[in-house]
């Protein structure tokens, strides 16, 4: 009787502390590491989140960019971190695709995380220059395959989505290429703007202001229906490239071990934010999509990692494309 009391002792003493720091947190403020340059399409979304965030855990949400392949040195550095509920992590489908792209990885995306929840998904684009020879998407197709090997297809480097995207598009045309990798979206997006590179594919978040002042020439969305932010643009999939589709998710994540508390708390805070009518109107001004409630568990996004890793692997191996 005298054990069974201590443990009973115990088990309420883990009780009321894990209560305790449910009710305390957070006591400051809350970085969210983001892998990629300010002004890059996840830096916006996770912005526009920090700001909701903030309003419902009554501490700061501070966005953290680190860079660097493709977002694995964001993760590992996150991976590495203490798990204290002060420091968190978004990510986008590299999360998943890095499995594949790299020999070696610093980390684990299954085993080295808390999961928190899915966000948002974006749309891609399919963009050229603004003086490049072709009006429509028929022709867009006709020129590349005439000329592949004088077209500059533009990526904000190893591991993005823009460069996956890319990938695709030369395997569904036939095609393939001449890769030019910047250091970020931003800069991708620049060299396009200034007739550097020929082509992009890129998400919504970076490329709609740009399609409706006329500085790109457009030639489709990367989804299988048409888009809220562009109601009149055909998807590429409607226009002859049957099953074609890129979408970009975005998860939340945390250092393995952090308080179960402290991840309940945050997600209960990113599904307010994705309720809050600011954050809906700056998400469909940028055709990006809030995901389903069913989606915003851990352990959804627990499962769809999972997915997206068997998913992903086989095509990124089969075009040969590794980092060591």
């Amino acid at each position: 009787m005298l054990g069974i009391r201590r443990i009973a002792t115990a088990a309420a003493g883990v009780f009321f502390a894990a209560s305790a720091f449910a009710q305390a947190w957070p006591t400051k403020p809350v970085t969210l590491v983001v892998p990629f340059a300010a002004g890059g399409p996840t830096d916006v979304v996770a912005r526009t989140l920090g700001v909701s965030m903030t309003k419902t855990l009554g501490q700061t949400v501070v966005i953290e960019n680190k860079l660097g392949a493709g977002g694995t040195v964001a993760a590992a550095y996150v991976a590495r971190s203490a798990p204290d509920g002060y420091t968190f992590f978004i990510h986008h489908n590299g999360m998943a695709t890095s499995t594949a792209l790299y020999r070696k990885l610093a980390y684990n995306p299954l085993t080295d995380f808390e999961f928190v929840s899915q966000a948002v998904e974006v749309p891609m684009t399919m963009l050229a220059r603004k003086d490049f020879p072709a009006n429509n998407y028929a022709e867009f197709a006709a020129y590349l395959k005439a000329n592949q090997s004088k077209i500059n297809l533009a990526n904000a480097g190893l591991g993005a989505v823009s460069q996956l995207c890319g990938l695709m598009f030369e395997t569904a045309l036939g095609v393939k290429f001449t890769a030019v990798p910047f250091q970020g979206t931003a800069p991708a997006m620049n060299a396009l703007l200034g007739g550097q590179v020929d082509i992009l594919c890129d998400q919504t978040t970076q490329t709609i202001p740009q399609i409706k002042a006329g500085n790109v020439k457009f030639y489709g969305v990367t989804t299988k229906q048409r888009i809220k932010a562009l109601p009149d643009a055909p998807t590429l999939d409607e226009q002859g490239l049957k099953g074609f589709e890129v979408v970009v998710w975005h998860g939340i994540y945390a250092p393995k071990g952090t308080p179960k508390a402290a991840i309940d708390r945050m997600n209960q805070a990113v599904r307010a934010a994705l309720k809050d009518p600011d954050v809906v109107r700056k998400m469909t001004e940028l055709g990006a999509e809030i995901v389903g409630d069913d989606r915003l568990s851990p352990e959804s996004l627990q499962a769809w990692l999972k997915s997206e890793i068997d998913k992903w692997g086989p095509i990124i191996r089969s075009t040969g494309t590794f980092a060591d």
